[in-house]
């Protein structure tokens, strides 16, 4: 039998995590009909149980301390949500699990944004592929932030090509001593 709950808490959790991500670091609303969809109330003015499953994964993201959020907004969403440090850093580092790769004709500043686990979150949202979209997931909470290899930025910080040029612009206590 399949554990239809998992995929949705799956989907809820990536679209929360992508939205906090597009919008970082300020703080926002998140309302769960953003998230999972439009709700009903019943007659006496109750939830469905999807709608209280998306909230419910928005509260336990926090819980374990993947993002923060100010207050409950109700049952409809949460307030000042934002995505904390270590989940900032795993979005941003690149994904061993890819969807995607990227383009060889594009510049490897480029290349390199798009290897990050929100980039192949966003492939796998892309994909609409609940497989995809739980993978990516489960491959998110079974991370841990790692400090980052200075080789990933390689060509980045180019040295100058000779000393000429450092003594032409003069060093920085030439300019605060």
């Amino acid at each position: 039998m399949a554990d239809l709950h998992i995929d949705d808490f799956c989907h809820d959790v990536l679209r929360t995590l992508l939205r906090l991500y597009n919008a970082f670091p300020r703080a926002q609303s998140i309302f769960v009909e953003d998230i999972s969809g439009p709700d009903q109330p019943d007659e006496v003015g109750l939830h469905s149980r999807r709608h209280m499953a998306c909230l419910g994964a928005m509260l336990w993201l926090a819980e374990e301390g993947y993002i923060r959020y100010g207050a409950t907004i109700y049952q409809d969403g949460i307030d000042q949500a934002v995505l904390t440090h270590p989940t900032f850093v795993l979005l941003t580092a690149p994904s061993d699990l890819r969807f995607e790769e990227p383009d060889d004709q594009v510049p490897d500043t480029v290349a390199r944004g798009q290897i990050t686990l929100a980039e192949q979150m966003r492939a796998a949202l892309r994909s609409k592929s609940s497989d995809r979209i739980t993978a990516i997931v489960r491959y998110f909470l079974s991370r841990s932030p790692r400090a980052v290899d200075p080789s990933e930025f390689d060509g980045l910080l180019e040295a100058p090509e000779d000393d000429s040029e450092q003594q032409q612009s003069g060093s920085w206590e030439d300019y605060f001593l």
